[in-house]
């Protein structure tokens, strides 16, 4: 994320890195929340966090068991969408306009936004996520990986948090937590592109080649 061409999910420093997110990119930007036009106020609306955590170990189950890749990135996306819809149209509004100003090169813009959002709503696993990549993008590793801390402790699973984690490592040399964070990124998606490459080269930098 580095340079001017970078993806702005998350975590990509290098052309290898950005192949990487590219697909979690698209599949998050499909799945972005959308504020309805008439719809009760925030403190009315039911909230379902049991029935959303039911539908997410369905599909954690179904994408480990996804025959091919095809129906992998069908059921990442499912993922991504329950990840990324909120019930309160304030933070899905927040959120685009957050996204909008991503597209335009303008982080100031973006990461107040998402100060915003996770002010708002500090459950909201993709306020954070998004901030994370925010921080990510202006060089700024620290803040970006305690985000990426708060996106890991609400939802350990997101493979995306890990992913980038391990980029980040890797930029700052640390390929030995690169390495376990791309390993757990990988358990959880076993679909994640160039994320086996990477897994093979710091395996054998880490941990030598097999004799």
């Amino acid at each position: 994320m580095a340079a001017p061409h970078r993806h702005a999910f998350a975590f990509g420093l290098t052309v290898a890195a950005s192949l990487v997110i590219t697909p979690i990119a698209q599949a998050q930007d499909r799945a972005a929340p959308r504020p309805s036009q008439k719809a009760p106020s925030e403190s009315a609306k039911p909230q379902k966090p049991r029935a959303e955590k039911r539908g997410l170990d369905f599909l954690f189950g179904a994408l480990k068991a996804a025959p091919d890749e095809a129906s992998a990135k069908h059921v990442e996306g499912q993922i991504w969408a329950l990840w990324t819809q909120t019930r309160s149209d304030t933070a899905a509004l927040l959120m685009l306009r957050a996204k909008t100003a991503m597209d335009a090169k303008n982080m100031d813009v973006a990461l107040k936004l998402l100060d915003a959002v996770v002010r708002l709503k500090p459950d909201y696993v993709e306020g954070w996520n998004r901030r994370a990549t925010v921080y990510y993008l202006q060089n700024d590793y620290t803040r970006s990986m305690s985000d990426i801390e708060q996106v890991l402790t609400r939802e350990p699973r997101h493979f995306g948090a890990l992913a980038g984690l391990g980029m980040i490592m890797q930029e700052l040399g640390d390929d030995k937590r690169a390495l376990d964070a791309f390993r757990k990124a990988l358990a959880i998606n076993p679909h994640l592109e160039k994320v086996p490459d990477l897994v093979k080269t710091l395996t054998e930098k880490v941990e030598g080649r097999d004799i």
